[in-house]
């Protein structure tokens, strides 16, 4: 079974280091050089976890001359954001009922049971 674009969003989210990577990304292009820099990592394990994001279509690796910028990709976070809006919204309805159903108790003592 293949994972949908969901599943791999999430996956590559999971990471503190591609978070922190896509963060960087979100201020514009940059080089994996400049990617590698705040990180205490070799290049190749700052590539891997490029690769990850890639796959993921998070990131888009363009090519000009020897220089390979990499560049966020919004849609797919776009799809996660959507689908967990639909979640947070049905929790708020939850609170909200719940808020009510506790102030329904407070100001009638005795539905309590």
């Amino acid at each position: 079974m293949l994972p949908d674009q969901l599943s791999n969003t999430f996956a590559a989210l999971a990471d503190p280091t591609r978070r922190a990577i896509l963060a960087r990304l979100a201020m514009g292009e940059a080089s994996v050089k400049e990617l590698a820099a705040p990180f205490e990592m070799s290049l190749p394990a700052v590539s891997k976890h490029l690769k990850v994001l890639e796959r993921a279509r998070l990131i888009v690796r363009g090519r000009s001359a020897q220089w390979r910028p990499c560049r966020l990709e919004a849609k797919p976070l776009a799809e996660a954001t959507d689908w967990l809006e639909h979640y947070r919204l049905l929790w708020e309805q939850r609170f909200d009922r719940l808020d009510d159903y506790l102030l329904e108790l407070q100001n009638n003592p005795e539905s309590r049971g």
